[in-house]
């Protein structure tokens, strides 16, 4: 199996970077091929504009989808773009590993998806949900949160986790076509002790080693 993990945290420190960590070593061991973008130590760039091509449709007027399907008919996707739109081609598994920031993903991984699922190349003709273009493919979300799990309740303060990350497996991961694996999240990470970031990683390695 073919792994891609798209990595969203500052500090290689970070509770993130042991599960992404975890993750690399986990699916090495078992076989798998693994690849990483670690979007803040490449200085990936999650600003959208004429710079995510080198082709153009419409020198006069800029309209982002209609430059990216010209650009995916035309092989005219920047090289960073093209080096990311690569690896999802070439997984079976695509995971993406960030915290729980304002509610939502870190911009930089929103970003990497405004400008790497571009249309043509990840939906567009019809092509969404079950007749997605990366159908046959997983996806799963592995994040942390600052604040304990009681409070990502229905009748918790923040609200369902589910709402929250509904935009992300609906609206991203089934709208191209992936199956999504149930996400893994470790709640009130800042928190937490040595024993129980250990248990955390243990919870994590079993999952992994059971996604088929």
């Amino acid at each position: 199996m073919n792994i891609f993990i798209v990595y969203a945290h500052q500090e290689p420190q970070s509770f993130n970077a042991s599960l992404k960590n975890l993750a690399i070593e986990v699916f090495t061991q078992a076989g798998h091929n693994v690849t990483v973008s670690d979007l803040y130590a490449m200085n990936f760039n999650p600003v959208s504009g004429r710079h995510n091509f080198t082709t153009v449709q419409n020198p006069d007027f800029y309209k982002q989808q209609l430059e990216e399907i010209y650009a995916f008919d035309n092989n005219g996707f920047a090289a960073d773009i093209n080096a990311e739109m690569e690896k999802i081609v070439w997984c079976d598994l695509l995971i993406f590993q960030f915290p729980i920031w304002w509610f939502s993903i870190p911009s930089i991984l929103k970003g990497w998806i405004d400008r790497v699922l571009a249309m043509g190349f990840a939906y567009g003709g019809g092509r969404i949900f079950d007749k997605g273009v990366f159908k046959g493919k997983k996806a799963m979300l592995s994040l942390t949160t600052g604040g304990p799990e009681k409070m990502f309740t229905k009748e918790g303060l923040f609200g369902d986790i589910d709402m929250l990350l509904y935009p992300i497996h609906h609206g991203v991961f089934e709208f191209c076509g992936f199956e999504v694996i149930p996400p893994f999240i470790v709640y009130g990470v800042a928190h937490l002790d040595e024993e129980n970031r250990k248990k955390y990683l243990d919870v994590y390695k079993d999952k992994l080693l059971n996604i088929k």
